[in-house]
């Protein structure tokens, strides 16, 4: 899973906490404001929103930062690095992020550190 899509999902089990609580908001108020209260991105972490546990929502927000090119945008990378950080600080919060960057998409685990490279055009995946 991404960091941005980790950063999104690891907060949205932890936004009773304040701090957290108030990373989220400002991530989710940059992405607005970068693609629009109605775009697909957006529409996809409101749905995750209402559904958090559901494996088709990440796989589809996971899908929607893919499309929007969200991990080349080094604003939005280090709004969801401030929010991983505040997860960590929590009582296991360390452990929340580790599942969370374990994603079971069509019976294949994924997971591991994260290391950001560009991606490059026309290239294959």
């Amino acid at each position: 899973m991404d960091p941005i899509t980790t950063a999104i999902v690891a907060a949205l089990a932890n936004l009773s906490k304040d701090a957290i609580g108030d990373c989220y908001g400002t991530l989710k108020a940059a992405l607005k404001k970068k693609f629009g209260s109605e775009s697909d991105l957006v529409d996809a972490v409101d749905k995750l929103e209402k559904k958090p546990d559901s494996e088709g929502r990440k796989a589809t927000l996971q899908e929607e930062v893919e499309i929007a090119k969200v991990n080349d945008d080094p604003e939005i990378i280090r709004l969801a690095q401030d929010l991983l950080d505040k997860i960590k600080e929590q009582p296991g919060g360390q452990q929340i992020i580790n599942q969370t960057q374990t994603n079971t998409v069509s019976g294949v685990t994924v997971g591991g550190n994260f290391e950001f490279k560009p991606v490059q055009e026309g290239g294959s995946n």
